[in-house]
């Protein structure tokens, strides 16, 4: 898989920023099939920190459903992958530079 492919976005939230805060976790919602290897090495060249340690999470999806003028709609919010990502002593990610 390219590099390019394995990152798809950080998560910002109070949760991710906390972490960042107190651990250096920076948490990234990623492809599916990327593994915790290929996820180092995306974040190690494209933020230019050492990585010591990723953590990966597969968030199952979620049935969600409304009521509307044309009735009763249902579906499933897709499945996803998240990896928390520890960075070395002295080193931050900076998420807020692109924006």
């Amino acid at each position: 898989m390219k590099l390019v492919e394995v990152l798809i976005k950080p998560i910002v939230t109070e949760k991710s920023n906390k972490l960042s805060d107190s651990r250096r976790t920076y948490a990234f919602r990623v492809n599916r099939k990327a593994n915790k290897l290929e996820i180092k090495k995306a974040v190690q060249e494209f933020y230019g920190v050492n990585v010591i340690d990723v953590n990966t999470v597969v968030v199952p999806g979620k049935a969600k459903s409304r009521f509307t003028k044309a009735g009763f709609i249902s579906g499933v919010k897709p499945a996803y992958k998240k990896a928390y990502v520890t960075v070395a002593d002295g080193e931050t990610i900076d998420l807020y530079a692109n924006i």
